[in-house]
């Protein structure tokens, strides 16, 4: 039985529900429970004139081919359920997953530029390479940067697309993407949810057209696969497979069954993380050692804050929590945005959107939250307190979580 024609839901279920059932409702109907993987990379037929015909219409129009797989980079069964997935949680009809990330998003600006829309308006900060991709030209692209509220202004008759990340990496500042989706106009609104995921925000709802994650943090959250995906109606997602078949960035069949089964632990890892990150950005909005936390509104793992001393010896210190890159994963990480995830933005740019020598970026696990918050006390332990002059006390008496929130705004 083909999963993707496998009945939808006779009623609403709870996001928490979808995670665990959506992408597997005709197992059961099959006889199975847990989800098979096809590691197949082509498939056999003996009617060539049927293949022709389904390759031309695919080609047409870039829709899943109905009936048996054709070949492993047009479409796969197992990557599918990820597919099928993420769009129901997401609340789009269609959903195409990359070998990662930034494939993902590299195929959305040739899809767009396929149709002559070369021109980008984009809101800083976001992902350092995502950054580095669109002000690089490196697609043939260009790219307008502008805050939320320039964005009307910015757009051309060229404009192919608007992208926002929020919250934002790695200052965690948010935008309004309902204000923003108004002030798009007929262009569609890009909105990179991966430190969001479903759980937190869905921003179809909010107006947006098209959502990328970087699949490889919390949609897989162990931090032991790479993907990507964009969620968006079915007539971007035709041109986005498209794409994907000609450039070959598909992602595995073993990283979609991962995705998929990191998909049904995704709102209760969400939410445990997330407690402790506010538990611990509470803790770091008082103490003397911070000069200032980011933490965003509508909550979430991710921690990002200033210290006063070098910021290269707190990395150093922690025995924990794990200095490293990426982030999602169910055990803790701790980096350096300015030397690692941001090096590739122009050092003005990157100050410019606040993204300072001082910030690290905290990726917050499912580790108990003492046990975390005794390693980074110890590892800020030798980073000198400000002296009395120094206005950091003075900051935090309106209320560690207030002042904390604004900040990030």
């Amino acid at each position: 039985m083909d999963h993707a024609a496998s009945p939808a839901p006779r009623h609403p279920r709870a996001l928490a529900t979808e995670a665990v059932h959506a992408g597997r409702d005709d197992l059961a109907a099959q006889g199975l429970h847990a989800v098979p993987i096809d590691l197949s990379t082509t498939y056999p037929s003996h009617d060539a004139r049927a293949e022709a015909a389904r390759i031309d219409a695919f080609a047409a129009t870039g829709a899943r081919p109905e009936g048996p797989p054709v070949y492993a980079r047009l479409d796969n069964p197992t990557t599918a359920r990820f597919e099928t997935a993420l769009a129901r949680l997401e609340g789009t009809t269609s959903a195409v997953a990359f070998a990662s990330g930034m494939a993902a998003l590299t195929a959305v600006l040739l899809a767009r530029a396929s149709m002559g829309l070369r021109h980008v308006v984009a809101v800083r900060p976001m992902y350092g390479c995502s950054d580095h991709l669109l002000d690089a030209g490196l697609l043939g692209t260009e790219v307008t940067w502008t805050g939320p509220e320039g964005i009307a202004a910015a757009i051309r008759p060229d404009t192919g697309l608007v992208m926002v990340e929020t919250p934002a990496n790695p200052t965690l500042a948010e935008v309004d993407i309902r204000a923003v989706a108004d002030a798009c106009g007929s262009v569609p609104l890009l909105v990179d949810s991966t430190f969001a995921t479903p759980v937190l925000q869905r921003p179809v709802e909010q107006g947006a057209r098209i959502v990328l994650h970087s699949a490889t943090k919390y949609l897989g959250g162990h931090g032991d696969v790479l993907g990507g995906v964009v969620a968006c109606d079915e007539e971007l997602a035709g041109r986005l497979r498209q794409v994907r078949f000609a450039t070959g960035g598909v992602l595995h069949p073993m990283a979609g069954y991962l995705l998929l089964r990191g998909l049904s632990t995704l709102p209760v890892r969400m939410r445990a993380a997330s407690a402790t990150a506010a538990d611990l950005a509470r803790r770091l909005a008082v103490d003397p050692r911070i000069a200032r936390v980011h933490y965003p509104a509508i909550g979430g793992a991710m921690v990002a804050f200033e210290v006063y001393g070098d910021p290269h010896d707190v990395i150093a210190g922690v025995r924990l929590i794990t200095p490293a890159v990426s982030l999602g994963s169910v055990d803790t990480l701790i980096q350096h945005p300015a030397s690692i995830s941001h090096r590739i933005v122009a050092e003005g740019d990157r100050r410019s959107a606040g993204v300072s020598d001082r910030l690290l970026r905290l990726s917050v696990g499912l580790e108990d939250v003492e046990d975390l918050w005794r390693d980074l006390t110890e590892a800020l332990s030798a980073r000198p307190a400000p002296s009395a002059g120094r206005d950091a006390p003075a900051q935090r008496s309106g209320g560690a979580v207030r002042e904390l929130r604004s900040a990030a705004r």
